[in-house]
């Protein structure tokens, strides 16, 4: 019985000494000026412990990995405890490896809530009457709202795992505590997915051609119109898009200069909101003069298409205590657009969530570097799309602007870079990145 008086005892102690818990010495942290709070904590011990509410001051610092996020991006966050509220306070070297850390960390201004962090089950030796290290949970947040996003550390807690399973949780005295980091989030432009396909490539002056489209927005009102090189013609008509976005109807073209047709909502072409130019060529009907012959030749328009070099890339591995960049490079994209007149294209991405033994790295985790070459006598001069997150939501691969004459052939490539969050559960994880041309 004596024994196991002194064993309880012992849990006790340990349940009130983990008010502050080693990581090894404080984790590293992501880039961000973050800055350390002090905050007054309240830690309640353990019952068995018999030792009253514990009041002190702790000092932490919250750290995110991306300071200017996009809506919908996700952001790792890190709550480091500088500085606990307590020290050890009996003269019993603690040993390694029981403690676990969880907590919170509050969001304010644009985007209010919380976010869970956790740490690691991994401390040093504490020595008996000795500081205890800081210790850093992590977590992450979807960003939903764009603004200013303010994050001040919550409630924590510590679980201590030898002989007995105890908590000692402490909370913020007076909450919310001070903010220690601020990230600005801006909107995300949405993809524009909207395109259109004529009936025919060609006709008299006068003749009406059919223009068929789709993903416009529902119920708007739809400019059909004539496109002369660059600038557009006095052959207009209206349609109005349909509940799934399709449109369907008639342009009469007489403008003989025309070289393409456009569609677009609002009172004026824009790229957020327009399709096209799709080719088209007003046939020369001139007379032939007497004693001429005219002679007529055909350049056929060919396709906008695309190749990839293979359907399958292996990013490489990180650590499950680290995290960090698993990094690959995308599968080498040949566009060909051989259709002739004054349509551009554009090359655009999207990804899943990547799924994996009983979690999941979001889709916001992959970032790419786009690189684009244009082979040599091609009309057109590609351009390669920024480098950041490809997410759900899409980013822009390449693309082609829109001119007289397009055409030609190019290559696509990117370096591809998923940040893993340190402790994901092991194994294989995989999403699917889906390339569109339009």
């Amino acid at each position: 019985m004596a024994t196991t008086s002194r064993r309880r005892r012992w849990a006790s102690l340990l349940g009130v000494t983990a008010l502050a818990v080693a990581t090894g010495g404080a984790l590293a942290c992501p880039a961000g000026a973050s800055t350390n709070v002090d905050f007054p904590t309240h830690c309640i011990p353990p019952a068995v412990a018999g030792i009253p509410p514990i009041d002190g001051t702790t000092t932490a610092a919250i750290t995110v990995d991306n300071t200017a996020p996009k809506v919908g991006d996700t952001v790792t966050v890190t709550y480091t405890v500088v500085k606990p509220a307590a020290s050890n306070p009996t003269a019993i070297a603690l040993p390694a490896d029981i403690m676990t850390p969880t907590g919170k960390v509050t969001l304010g201004g644009a985007q209010t809530g919380s976010v869970t962090v956790a740490g690691p089950k991994k401390n040093d030796p504490v020595p008996g009457n000795g500081a205890f290290p800081s210790f850093s949970m992590t977590g992450t947040f979807t960003v939903t709202t764009p603004g200013a996003i303010t994050l001040s550390p919550g409630d924590y807690n510590i679980h201590t795992s030898y002989i007995l399973e105890l908590d000692t949780p402490c909370t913020v005295t007076n909450p919310p505590a001070p903010v220690s980091e601020t990230v600005t989030a801006t909107a995300t432009t949405p993809v524009n997915t909207r395109a259109i396909s004529l009936g025919s490539a060609s006709g008299n002056a006068g003749d009406s051609v059919t223009v068929t489209g789709s993903n416009f927005t529902p119920g708007a009102t739809v400019t059909l119109a004539g496109r002369s090189g660059t600038a557009q013609t006095a052959d207009t008509a209206t349609v109005t898009a349909s509940a799934s976005g399709a449109i369907s109807g008639s342009l009469v073209v007489n403008d003989k200069t025309t070289t393409g047709i456009v569609a677009y909502e609002g009172s004026a072409w824009s790229d957020d909101l327009g399709a096209g130019p799709a080719a088209y060529v007003v046939n020369d009907t001139t007379p032939v003069p007497p004693g001429s012959q005219k002679l007529t030749t055909t350049v056929k328009a060919g396709t906008l298409s695309m190749a990839q070099a293979g359907d399958a890339v292996g990013l490489s591995a990180v650590d499950f205590g680290k995290g960090g960049a698993s990094t690959g490079a995308l599968n080498t994209v040949t566009v060909q657009d051989f259709r002739g007149g004054p349509a551009g294209w554009s090359l655009t991405g999207k990804v899943t969530d990547f799924t994996g033994p009983g979690a999941k790295i979001d889709a916001g985790a992959l970032s790419w570097t786009p690189a684009c070459a244009t082979k040599a006598g091609s009309p057109s001069t590609c351009a390669a799309g920024s480098a950041g997150a490809v997410g759900t939501s899409g980013a822009t691969l390449a693309s082609t602007p829109d001119g007289t004459l397009t055409g030609g052939q190019f290559t696509v490539d990117a370096g591809l870079s998923l940040d893993v969050p340190a402790f994901t559960p092991p194994g294989s994880y995989s999403g699917v990145l889906t390339l569109t041309l339009t």
